[in-house]
């Protein structure tokens, strides 16, 4: 069972993905609880919207409830020409946990205090991705209170206020392979619709940029994630190397001794310095990235969806020119071509405004972490030779 207590919680909003300067309706999490697989989040709203029944309440929620909010959201028609927050991941602790498993069973081949490092190691690990894991819910929430339509859909308000289980169930099987199979239609669809030619530029060079963009950043996803991960063992391997200086210390009894003491203190200091540098990295530029990589998926789908009505049009002059020609149904098939057009006129205007926005969003968040992180290296890199340094110093004292 793992919480976050209050001395968190800032840490835990450090990364934004927003433009939110809007008051009138404040969103976060400041209370999550893990039980085994499921975590419960406490959703604390702050308005002055009439809307509400109340000005500040809050109330239990889990991740299926979240997925319903975001599932909801696009399948309203209205909400067509919108950029759809993407949903929160899944939480997912299978990794920490495999990793604690396999410590405990390497126990017998580790000293003490290799065994009690490496267990802090990953119970560090482990908070962070519960961290993580409140964090992109509580982002997903505040996207939606921070639009200008999202944030007065009733589903949303329902979510937000309603102080009972919302009753979500997961899907069944048979749910999930439809959801499958619509993915399959909408992948084949999109290779038909590829074909479909743009009578916008603005939108083909946006879904030029956005497939380049987007391919871009899963690669620099995986570097960081490599880079991560290398910072993470680096950490662990100063954990046996000063385990193994104290050993030796231990059974030092010559002037030496000190030395080894000094160096097994240097590495244990360098560990935890390492430690941060991979925190660091992974909040301020791992999640950032993962988190654009669905967000830009979900501008691809309002494209998507924009060329699906721009087809809709197309095949609407098609049966109104058949129509034409055999003289029949000519005004049922008028009415339904100026539906299709006032539809994605109307799809087209509300996707313009969308992608510009979405494009000033990213810039900004782009450059506030990237900024954050420069000075955390820069920060981290005066320590190691302040700490190496130190050690050299005292090495040539002796």
């Amino acid at each position: 069972m793992t919480s976050i207590d209050d001395s968190n919680k800032e840490k835990l909003r450090s990364v934004s993905v927003d433009l939110n300067n809007d008051t009138s309706l404040l969103i976060d999490i400041p209370d999550a609880l893990c039980e085994r697989d499921k975590v419960k989040f406490t959703v604390h709203t702050k308005t002055t919207l009439s809307a509400f029944q109340k000005p500040d309440f809050s109330v239990p929620r889990q991740h299926e409830d979240f997925i319903w909010l975001h599932d909801a959201l696009v399948e309203t028609e209205d909400y067509a020409g919108l950029i759809i927050p993407p949903a929160p991941p899944k939480p997912d602790f299978e990794g920490p946990r495999e990793k604690m498993h396999k410590l405990g069973e390497g126990e017998s081949t580790m000293t003490k205090e290799e065994y009690t490092k490496m267990k802090q190691e990953l119970e560090a690990e482990y908070l962070a991705v519960f961290k993580k894991t409140v964090q992109v819910h509580e982002v997903f929430l505040q996207r939606l209170s921070s639009h200008p339509v999202l944030s007065k859909d009733r589903n949303f308000q329902i979510f937000l206020e309603y102080d009972q289980d919302l009753s979500v169930r997961r899907k069944n099987a048979k749910e999930m392979f439809g959801g499958f199979f619509k993915n399959m239609v909408k992948s084949a669809d999109e290779v038909l619709i590829s074909g479909i030619k743009e009578v916008d530029d603005f939108f083909e060079q946006e879904k030029t940029f956005l497939l380049d963009y987007y391919s871009k950043i899963k690669d620099s996803t995986a570097k960081a994630e490599k880079m991560t991960r290398s910072h993470k063992n680096i950490a662990d391997d100063y954990i046996h190397i000063s385990a193994t200086l104290n050993s030796l210390c231990a059974e030092d009894s010559t002037p030496n001794k000190k030395n080894l003491e000094k160096l097994s203190d240097l590495f244990e200091r360098l560990r935890k310095v390492e430690g941060r540098v991979a925190s660091d990295q992974e909040l301020k530029l791992t999640e950032l990235l993962r988190y654009y990589m669905r967000d830009i998926q979900a501008a691809k789908d309002l494209l998507y969806r924009r060329a699906r009505a721009l087809v809709d049009y197309e095949n609407s002059n098609k049966a109104l020119d058949k129509a034409r020609l055999k003289g029949k149904d000519i005004a049922q098939a008028e009415e339904h071509q100026r539906q299709c057009l006032q539809k994605f006129d109307k799809l087209s205007e509300s996707a313009k405004k969308e992608l510009t926005s979405f494009k000033g969003r990213r810039v900004v968040a782009f450059r506030k972490n990237l900024i954050e992180m420069a000075e955390l290296e820069i920060k981290h890199a005066k320590n190691n030779v302040s700490l190496l340094q130190g050690c050299v110093d005292l090495l040539k004292s002796n």
